[in-house]
């Protein structure tokens, strides 16, 4: 009985095993990262299936209502989607740009429409109320994660 060599085997599953890593990996989509402002250090982060949308929402500091604002994922961009507020005050928009619609949906009035692409999203957490990150079905606590007053970075990778 003749052996035949085997030492093609372990390259051969190697380049397999990654080609099937990087399928699986490339099918999930983009991932949603919260990373600290100044030095990069990695807080968070969620795989996102394709067109998802995730959103902040936070107690505005002058007018002391909720206010949500919703971005869909697009490749590697972040494009507003809407904001959502109770009501009009100091420091909301009040003025629509072109192509910006204002609705009700319930109590709440929704600003849409935006036109804007961004590459990443920067927040400071709220020392007196949190930053709420709404992503892939999670509820996440900003305060809790990255700590009250950090400045923190939003992205797509």
């Amino acid at each position: 009985m003749h052996l035949t060599p085997r030492w093609y085997i372990l390259p051969a599953a190697l380049v397999i095993s990654g080609a099937v890593f990087f399928a699986v990996h490339t099918a999930r989509g983009p991932i949603l990262e919260v990373t600290d402002t100044a030095s990069g250090k990695v807080y968070g982060k969620w795989s996102l299936k394709g067109k998802e949308e995730f959103a902040i929402e936070f107690v505005h500091s002058v007018n002391q209502d909720p206010v949500r604002e919703i971005f869909a994922v697009e490749k590697k961009t972040i494009r507003p989607s809407a904001v959502r507020f109770a009501s009009f005050g100091a420091g909301m928009q009040s003025d629509l740009e072109e192509g910006q619609v204002l609705s009700r949906d319930g109590d709440s009035l929704v600003i849409s429409g935006f036109n804007s692409s961004l590459k990443e999203l920067h927040y400071i957490v709220g020392t007196v109320s949190d930053h709420v990150l709404f992503v892939s079905d999670e509820t996440v606590s900003l305060r809790d994660l990255c700590g009250k007053n950090a400045h923190v970075t939003l992205q797509i990778k």
